[in-house]
């Protein structure tokens, strides 16, 4: 196997792949040279909308994650969101979010997790018609819609923020 192709497998990405065909999904996995573990820099390297970004952020709701796929252009309301779950919620530590997901902070994917997680997946990321989101490893993403995302994950659509007055 040459240097090239090494760097084009990594065994979250294959499990995000397998995971991907078998819901029926063409896995599309973009391999970007550097890592882009922020919405901004995936935006910026896809020449897209930080908005179109699915970012992948693993919470824990009264002790049992969350994986909420927030618009890149968002920030998670933990009260708010909290309140409209019926929970407390809390930023999961690393070690949380690798025992979740098998996937490290900055490359979670919303699919190849060792078990189904809790997933919202916020109700803007619908203004877009392709979204994007990281398959398994910071330096990857692929190409997905909102309503593909919500199948794929089985998330409730939510807003992830207040609504501005």
């Amino acid at each position: 196997m040459s240097d090239a192709a090494a760097e084009r497998t990594h065994p979250a990405v294959e499990r995000v792949e397998a995971a991907l065909l078998a819901a029926g999904v063409e896995p599309r996995v973009r391999w970007f040279a550097s890592a882009t573990p922020t919405a901004a820099s995936a935006a910026a390297e896809l020449g897209v909308e930080v908005g179109a970004i699915a970012n992948s952020l693993v919470f824990t709701i009264d002790g049992e994650p969350l994986l909420v796929m927030t618009s890149g252009a968002h920030r998670v309301d933990t009260a708010f969101l909290g309140e409209r779950l019926g929970g407390r919620i809390r930023r999961a530590d690393a070690e949380t979010v690798k025992a979740a997901t098998g996937q490290t902070i900055g490359g979670v994917a919303p699919v190849g997790h060792p078990q189904p997680l809790r997933t919202v997946v916020d109700v803007a990321l619908a203004d877009y018609p392709e979204v994007w989101a990281a398959a398994g490893h910071a330096h990857t993403v692929f190409p997905t819609t909102f309503d593909e995302l919500i199948r794929l994950t089985g998330g409730e659509p939510t807003p992830v923020e207040p609504p501005l007055l």
